[in-house]
C-alpha cells in the first residue's frame, strides 16, 4: 500500500483530528527508524504507522482494536509485515508476537508519540525547544497524561533499545525530531 492509499483510508475511518494526528506522528516516528533499520522500505514503515490505529474510532474495544482493522487490511492487499506489526502493538489483546523489526518500532514509538505531543501542548513554544530529558522528566509525573502507559514505553524502549542500541534518551530524541518535522509540515 501507498502512503496517499493509507491517508485516504484514515480519512475515511478516521474522523477526529486528534487520532489522525497521533497517527500521522506514529508515521513519522517510523519512517525515522526505517531510514536506519530498513531504508528501502521507508514507506511501507511510514504506512504501518499511519495505520495503527485507523479502525480505533470505529471498534474502541480491547476485543475488536486493531482486529478488526487488520481482517480488513488483509481484504486490501496490505502487506503481512505491516498486519502483524499492527496486530503486535496489541500483543497482549491479540496474542501477536513481536518479532520483525518494524513491529519493534511500531510498539516502542505509539505510546511514546502520544506523550510527546501531549508534552508540547503544556510548553509555550510547543515542541520547538522540548528535548529528551524534559520527557523523561514529565515520565516521572503519574499525573501528566495518565492515559498514556509508561509501562509500554519503557518495554517498547527496552526492546527497541536491544534491537538498535539506542539508550531511552537516544530513542525520545529521535521521536522528538520526526515529530517536530511531521507537525511543522502537515498536522494532519
Amino acid at each position: 500500500m501507498k502512503i496517499h492509499d493509507a491517508r485516504s483510508l484514515m480519512h475515511e475511518w478516521v474522523l477526529g483530528p486528534a487520532l489522525r494526528t497521533h497517527m500521522e506522528c506514529v508515521g513519522a516516528c517510523m519512517a525515522a527508524y526505517a531510514r536506519t533499520l530498513d531504508p528501502a522500505r521507508e514507506e511501507l514503515w511510514r504506512v504501518c504507522g499511519l495505520l495503527h490505529d485507523f479502525d480505533y474510532e470505529r471498534h474502541p474495544t480491547a476485543s475488536e482494536h486493531p482486529v478488526v482493522g487488520a481482517a480488513h487490511l488483509r481484504t486490501l492487499g496490505v502487506e503481512g509485515e505491516v498486519i502483524d506489526a499492527i496486530l503486535g502493538h496489541a500483543s497482549e489483546r491479540t496474542g501477536v508476537a513481536r518479532v520483525t523489526p518494524m513491529a519493534i518500532a511500531l510498539f516502542a514509538v505509539d505510546e511514546l508519540a502520544g506523550f510527546i505531543v501531549a508534552c508540547g501542548k503544556v510548553r509555550p513554544d510547543g515542541l520547538a525547544s522540548l528535548d529528551a530529558a524534559s520527557v523523561q522528566k514529565k515520565l516521572k509525573n503519574k499525573a501528566f497524561a495518565a492515559a498514556v502507559s509508561r509501562e509500554d514505553i519503557n518495554a517498547g524502549c527496552a526492546e527497541l533499545g536491544a534491537l538498535t542500541g539506542l539508550a531511552q534518551e537516544a530513542h525520545i530524541a529521535r521521536c522528538i525530531g520526526a515529530i517536530r518535522e511531521q507537525l511543522a509540515a502537515s498536522p494532519a
